[in-house]
């Protein structure tokens, strides 16, 4: 069976914990991947309605303006999408969930044990582990699918990420001395009307291992529960 390679071009990192998330936003501060079709700008892995469930989420190609899902603006079918998980604590990527377009669909493959040999920059699609598939979802439309007890998305959707774009410029260029930051109430959300391609897959926590501990503290300390350490990858077709 024919196999592609694909080259890393950027990495965002995010931990997951039972009850709680935490994201790692990008948000076009890469030079190498700016205004491209593999550009990450966050993750986000928490808990899902069901708590046996994982839910992945990766957001690309942000801002983007309403409207402006366009041929420019779409998932490219020579990037591949990986949500990496660490289910030992070691930092290193035991399972990965693949997922690629190919015309108006997302597949999507895995969870799939990566081997030592496997780990880091590039990889091979894992065909043999076909997870589900999904229609890509246009503006204005929700459709997702379920396979094996994994559900699956694909589309545009409204940028979660909250920042005061116009205030933070003014603070690193000193206009805003003494004041700062504005208070919640003044601050002004810069991402409030924007878009980004979002890539969502839940998964039944028995697909992903055991959680090690969390990584600020043993089980208890602080009511921190395990985590899995998790990244998203994007990787270009060589």
């Amino acid at each position: 069976m024919k196999k592609t390679k694909f080259y890393a071009l950027l990495g965002g990192v995010g931990i997951l914990a039972a009850s709680i998330f935490l994201i790692a936003a990008d948000h076009i501060d890469s030079p190498s991947v700016a205004n491209s079709t593999s550009d990450i700008a966050d993750l986000y892995a928490f808990e899902g309605d069901n708590p046996n469930n994982t839910v992945f989420v990766a957001t690309m190609q942000g801002p983007l303006s309403p409207g402006s899902v366009t041929e420019n603006a779409i998932f490219d079918e020579d990037v591949l999408v990986e949500f990496n998980i660490d289910n030992t604590g070691d930092f290193k990527e035991d399972l990965v969930i693949q997922a690629i377009r190919r015309d108006s669909v997302m597949y999507f493959f895995g969870p799939s044990v990566v081997s030592e040999a496997q780990q880091g920059l590039n990889s091979e699609i894992y065909i043999d582990d076909f997870a589900g598939q999904v229609e890509v979802s246009e503006e204005g439309e929700t459709i997702t699918s379920s396979n094996n007890g994994m559900t699956f998305f694909a589309g545009p959707r409204r940028d979660p990420f909250y920042f005061d774009f116009n205030q933070f410029n003014e603070v690193v260029s000193g206009n805003a001395a003494p004041a700062g930051f504005l208070p919640e109430g003044q601050a002004s959300d810069f991402f409030a009307n924007l878009n980004v391609l979002a890539i969502v897959v839940e998964v039944p926590n028995s697909l992903l291992g055991d959680a090690p501990s969390h990584v600020a503290g043993a089980v208890g300390i602080n009511g921190l529960p395990n985590a899995y350490n998790v990244w998203v990858t994007t990787k270009r077709k060589q």
